[in-house]
């Protein structure tokens, strides 16, 4: 690469990196569904054609502004599953059930735009898929580790449910019993739902330890999956 060729791409980061930065303060000023590409522009003291070489639309910013999201939230929940590296799978659950609980309240806004209402005229693309994934991923890989381990408990399943169960079972993790994959699903539900209860005010004056509140949630979420064992890694 030239000299001059690196430096357009070290501007044109540059640029972008600004663009998302103020959509961010304006998803914190007036919310998902006002995002406007001329108010980015006017703010940044752009041209909005100048800005649209960037993102050709309001969509295809908020789709990047999404993605951005989903990984970094990913990336602290797999950051705290590192350094819980040499627990038992039930601790290990609890830690990333704590880091996406401590990301979503640090980035209120952000935690709006993918697990909040749903932006009017706007519907997230393929391209979000990997990056929302990142989560129910490490879940997954926690069940799996114990599974190969100690085992797992296994949770009840009603009949009339089994056939849905071994389809999301085929879908989502194979080598698992249908019964786990049915019971993660509803985990990473209720995971979420719990965040949300939190950061969107639906707990003030029912909740004041919410910290520890929530710790006793997510190891109710972990037995509910059936990590029961006191193993001590994943070939205990």
């Amino acid at each position: 690469m030239t000299t001059a060729h690196g430096a357009r791409a070290r501007a044109r980061i540059e640029v972008t990196a600004a663009i998302k930065d103020e959509a961010r303060r304006q998803l914190a000023a007036e919310g998902a569904a006002r995002l406007s590409l001329r108010a980015v522009a006017r703010e940044l003291g752009m041209v909005s054609s100048a800005l649209y070489r960037y993102f050709p639309s309001r969509d295809d910013l908020l789709t990047a502004l999404i993605i951005d999201a989903y990984d970094s939230l990913g990336g602290s929940a797999e950051a705290a599953h590192a350094e819980a590296a040499g627990a038992g799978p039930a601790q290990r659950w609890t830690a990333v059930c704590e880091a996406v609980r401590e990301w979503a309240l640090a980035h209120p806004h952000e935690y709006a735009l993918i697990y909040g209402s749903p932006v009017p005229g706007y519907t997230a693309p393929q391209a979000t898929v990997p990056a929302a994934s990142r989560v129910g991923l490490l879940l997954i890989g926690i069940a799996r580790d114990a599974y190969r381990g100690l085992g797992l408990a296994r949770p009840t399943l009603p009949g009339e449910l089994r056939p849905e169960a071994e389809r999301m079972a085929a879908d989502l993790a194979p080598d698992l019993p249908p019964e786990t994959v049915t019971a993660l699903v509803a985990a990473w539900a209720q995971l979420f739902g719990l965040v949300g209860f939190e950061v969107f005010g639906q707990f003030n004056r029912l909740v004041e330890d919410r910290a520890a509140f929530f710790r006793h949630a997510a190891g109710q979420l972990a037995q509910g999956v059936g990590l029961v064992y006191p193993q001590r890694g994943p070939a205990a």
